[in-house]
């Protein structure tokens, strides 16, 4: 089953992100997963705004999330990351818990 990563980032200091992205992207990639947005240009349409690049992504499976949040190649850029930003992830199943949405129709 898809999973979609869901991030904010709030950059507290942009001395990381020109590596993490020319490097970061590629490991994405090669572990599966596919960027649908990376954007500051969010509008909030109910709850509290919240000033953060947004960025979401696309992967086969929990796993190959976690294969590639896990691996010894992306732990220095995580790192990189944290200290330079302050960080919200969240993994959500491209599931309908309940087929909900379709009982809507």
């Amino acid at each position: 089953m898809k999973h979609y990563t869901v991030a904010e980032l709030r950059v507290t200091d942009p001395a990381w992100v020109r590596d993490y992205l020319a490097e970061v992207t590629g490991m994405v990639e090669r572990h599966g997963g596919r960027y649908l947005a990376r954007t500051p240009r969010v509008e909030t349409v109910e709850g509290e705004q919240r000033d953060a690049l947004v960025v979401l992504i696309e992967w086969p499976s929990a796993q190959a999330a976690h294969a590639f949040y896990d691996s010894e190649d992306y732990r220095p850029h995580r790192e990189r990351r944290r200290a330079g930003a302050e960080n919200r992830f969240v993994l959500v199943a491209g599931e309908d818990v309940g087929a909900l949405a379709r009982m809507a129709d």
